[in-house]
């Protein structure tokens, strides 16, 4: 889908003089959010849908990252592409002509306004639905997806208040159906590898964590009236914080169990001025064009602090607009040593390699060799072939549709969308009251006390 409710954003854009105004009810509203709420349904910590000998599929969102969906789910075994939607009939056509090129049936299309995904939802031949629209499009889609009776699995973030947030956690309760935002990079092989080395012990207790998306993304304000930068441009006009967290929180928030057997309690967050898409602007486009117009607020580096009940911290940044090399820092420090990301290395006191703690060992083949995440192991080859990200795509969208045709509880519940999610906002209401603390809800109303961590799948 693209250009939805563009001209939304750019009212917004213009109303800059309403700021001390609209930041004074935005904390006044954050505050009655993460209130405690009655539960309205029971929790679906370790839901476990019934069996299903094909998953059925409906995607909601053909373009950029919906179109990688369309061609990973073409590689897997015991699905079914019924039903595709979207507003733009280039990518609709790009999609089913990939699809019955792969000599599967051709799906049926839904397109032609907003709400054309509403008939897809309508039918009752679809399982699960895969949700890779623009932000604003994500919670209210994923809940209307758990209303129509299917599970929603939708891109990140899962949504963009803290609202949103309490509106998905309610509808998965109440329908008792599964809502996953698809943290991919969860199913990375680092990542995977680190959660199985964090499991064994090796880096002792946790301390600590850094987690980013720091990913020059200007070049995509050059997408005017399609493609991704066509609405994700006006974000940063809209919004000063952390605006996609999720990347590299996911990975470490699953380290440290949040959310099982510890949580986020609380957040401050800076910001550094907003320079760098005026001045790109300034320089890519004519002096009256659009892009040259707009007030961008979002500062160009954001950094959050995130203390969790158990004590452990996690700084978080965000910066899509600097010119850097890409990286999402996982790294996590404990009481034994270290694993970092960008490049990879560790550096362990005891049961390492016989090199110094003092020095990094960056020589990753013995670390796979031995504490490579069965995950991989079993299909990390054939991940790799299919793509997405280096195969972490393949590997989430692969372990998704066995959970499902297995009768196993998913690796990430609504609970973990919530909380990576609602960094967003936190992130907003901190800087608009001097960096000041912020409380986390308590998306799982006291649950994550008795929880079970995220076992190691195969070990």
């Amino acid at each position: 889908m693209h250009n939805i409710h563009r001209r939304n954003f750019l009212k917004a854009a213009g109303a800059a003089t309403a700021g001390l105004v609209t930041a004074n009810i935005a904390l006044n509203a954050y505050a009655s959010s993460v209130a405690p709420k009655p539960q309205v349904g029971k929790s679906v910590i370790g839901l476990i849908a019934p069996k299903m000998d094909v998953v059925r599929v409906g995607f909601i969102g053909v373009g950029e990252r919906g179109f990688s969906h369309v061609e990973q789910f073409c590689h897997l075994q015991g699905v079914e592409l019924k039903a595709i939607c979207d507003t733009h009939q280039a990518v609709v056509d790009r999609a089913v002509d990939h699809i019955v090129k792969q000599n599967r049936p051709k799906p049926t299309v839904y397109t032609g306004n907003d709400l054309s995904y509403r008939d897809l939802l309508s039918r009752d031949d679809i399982d699960i639905v895969i949700i890779s629209t623009p932000w604003e499009w994500h919670a209210p889609m994923a809940i209307e997806t758990m209303e129509s009776g299917k599970h929603a699995f939708v891109e990140v973030p899962m949504a963009l208040t803290v609202e949103e947030c309490w509106q998905v956690v309610d509808t998965a309760e109440r329908t008792q159906k599964n809502c996953m935002m698809m943290e991919n990079v969860n199913y990375g092989r680092e990542e995977l590898m680190v959660l199985n080395m964090v499991r064994q012990g090796v880096f002792g207790e946790l301390l600590h964590g850094e987690a980013a998306y720091i990913h020059e993304l200007r070049w995509q304000m050059k997408e005017i009236d399609h493609k991704t930068g066509s609405w994700r441009t006006y974000w940063h006009t809209k919004r000063n914080g952390n605006l996609y967290p999720t990347h590299g929180l996911g990975p470490v928030s699953q380290y440290m169990n949040i959310n099982r057997g510890d949580r986020f309690d609380y957040l401050t967050s800076m910001s550094s001025p907003a320079l760098g898409r005026a001045l790109y602007a300034k320089r890519e486009f004519p002096a009256d064009h659009e892009r040259n117009q707009l007030k961008y607020i979002n500062g160009d580096i954001n950094t959050s602090l995130i203390k969790t009940v158990k004590g452990r911290t996690i700084m978080v940044q965000h910066d899509t607009t600097t010119p850097r090399p890409y990286s999402r820092h996982n790294l996590i420090q404990g009481t034994n040593g270290v694993f970092a990301g960008f490049p990879n290395r560790i550096a362990v006191e005891n049961g390492g390699f016989g090199q110094s703690y003092h020095e990094w060992d960056m020589d990753m083949q013995k670390w796979y060799d031995k504490y490579d995440h069965p995950l991989w192991q079993r299909i990390g080859k054939e991940a790799e072939i299919n793509g997405g990200h280096g195969g972490m795509d393949f590997v989430m969208l692969w372990r998704m549709i066995y959970c499902l045709r297995n009768g196993e509880a998913l690796d990430q519940d609504v609970y973990d969308g919530a909380s990576w999610s609602v960094v967003n906002i936190l992130s907003e209401h901190s800087l608009n009251d001097r960096s000041n603390s912020v409380t986390f809800p308590d998306f799982t109303r006291g649950a994550w006390q008795t929880a079970k961590p995220l076992g190691i799948v195969g070990a």
